[in-house]
């Protein structure tokens, strides 16, 4: 009898352990590149994006979800659940034939995820390091890559300051056809999808290329924006349009494959739109680069049509990119390290309640000696916020963009659930908030770390590599 019982629990507990794998929802996250807050249609009606529409409004709009201002800081926050001054990113982003990295002692949310079973797929847009094989995709837990590795590749010849940039897994992925990128990811992701072992969560990573500079899009898109006198703001929205319907295409495949209804898709982009380059931001203060609102409070929503218990509405609790990983790691039944700096945000996400974040932030850059940090509605900024420090309605021509000089401010305050666009500074008038405001500060910069500053490597250069960007000159 004994032997019986034993065998029977055996039986029920690797059952239990099957079940528990197979009921961990799929994790579809999705990046946009350099769009800006005023870019998509729940925020701007004349912006064509009904695929994003119909999944915000029917999931959850976040409005105040947070972001890096340029886009390795918030690809390091995303995959490691640090803030990029602890991972030695915080300084800008890395440029062609630089040697920086996310160190590889911070283990990436892949990695994790294949812990709990996990099947880890990457398509688009890498740009946290590439300059030794160990810091590409397929070394630091993602079971695929189809993409490019650095920060912006000519759409059609997918070539970035003299080399050729695509890859699928570690090989060259050939494109003779110079076909927009686009087109080749979105049918990679669905071949990801067509193929995925159903027996196995599934977590892509979908870090679109658009729509990020050079604003190159099919004619078709252009057009859909006729009446938009401005080039640049012409084509850069119809690579919105392409964008959304290139996320039609893949929630599509998703639900013909089976895999929706257990799934959690999260949509949000790396940082604020370009204003140079066609993105918009409106009412928001500054744009990408810049440590205002414009260049840090992200476009974002969640959506599922199981997992979440209320939706249909507008969330104005605070989240950070650093969040998504713990959060992450908590629907695959996973616990991150207790040190990192993101928080389980699910019962937010899930229910609507009060976000477990109080403060977060924004940036500490001792080689700008720039900084910007958040606590409760209050915003501090000290040092330079950018060079794109003004409201910039959407443009009517293609005028040139007003910048102001690089400078050091004096130290800024906010506050920003009364203030969103940053046009009160309260800094003389509150004295007393200033002083911790500049208090929290200090005790956020004693945690820091360096700053990777290397130049860029000669070695790099892809002449050295058949023309090729290639890692192994680091």
């Amino acid at each position: 009898m004994l032997k019986t019982w034993l065998l029977v629990a055996t039986v029920v507990v690797l059952v239990s352990i099957a079940q528990a794998v197979t009921s961990r929802p799929n994790i579809i996250f999705v990046v946009a590149d350099d769009l800006g807050w005023n870019d998509v249609s729940w925020h701007n009606p004349s912006m064509i994006t009904p695929n994003l529409d119909k999944y915000a409004r029917t999931g959850v709009i976040l409005n105040s979800s947070y972001i890096q201002y340029f886009c390795s800081p918030s690809r390091s926050a995303f995959m490691t659940g640090y803030f990029p001054y602890h991972t030695g990113l915080q300084h800008k982003v890395i440029i062609e034939g630089q040697p920086r990295f996310v160190p590889t002692n911070f283990k990436m949310l892949p990695a994790h995820l294949k812990t709990a079973g996990y099947m880890t797929h990457i398509v688009g847009k890498w740009h946290l390091g590439m300059c030794n094989w160990k810091y590409t995709p397929t070394y630091r837990g993602f079971d695929s890559f189809y993409g490019y590795y650095n920060g912006m590749d000519d759409y059609y010849t997918h070539r970035t300051t003299g080399g050729y940039d695509f890859r699928s897994n570690t090989s060259v992925a050939e494109d003779p056809h110079r076909t927009h990128s686009t087109y080749l990811f979105t049918d990679q992701t669905i071949k990801v999808i067509e193929n995925h072992d159903k027996s196995k969560p599934l977590f892509l990573y979908l870090p679109f290329q658009l729509v990020h500079y050079p604003l190159q899009v099919p004619l078709k898109y252009e057009q859909m924006y006729k009446h938009v006198v401005s080039k640049r703001r012409r084509v850069y929205s119809g690579m919105v349009s392409m964008m959304d319907e290139a996320f039609g295409q893949i929630t599509e495949a998703l639900d013909s494959a089976g895999l929706l209804d257990n799934s959690l898709i999260i949509f949000t982009t790396d940082n604020g739109g370009s204003v140079p380059h066609g993105g918009n931001n409106w009412p928001l203060r500054g744009g990408k680069t810049t440590f205002w609102e414009g260049g840090t409070r992200g476009v974002a929503f969640v959506w599922s049509r199981n997992l979440l218990e209320r939706t249909g509405y507008t969330n104005h609790e605070m989240i950070h990119a650093v969040d998504w990983f713990p959060t992450i790691l908590h629907l695959a039944g996973l616990r991150p390290d207790s040190n990192i700096d993101g928080v389980n945000q699910w019962e937010m996400l899930r229910t609507g309640a009060p976000s477990s974040r109080t403060e977060f932030v924004y940036n500490i850059d001792t080689i700008m000696n720039s900084s910007a940090i958040r606590y409760g509605d209050y915003k501090l900024l000290t040092g330079s916020p950018g060079t794109i420090n003004d409201w910039y309605p959407i443009p009517t021509q293609d005028n040139t963009i007003s910048r102001t000089k690089e400078e050091t401010w004096k130290p800024q305050l906010y506050n920003i659930r009364n203030d969103p666009q940053e046009r009160n500074d309260l800094a003389q008038k509150q004295p007393e908030i200033l002083k911790f405001m500049m208090n929290r500060l200090s005790r956020w910069m004693a945690s820091g770390v360096k700053p990777q500053t290397s130049p860029v490597d000669p070695r790099s250069n892809p002449r050295n590599w058949g023309g090729v960007w290639t890692p192994g000159w680091c």
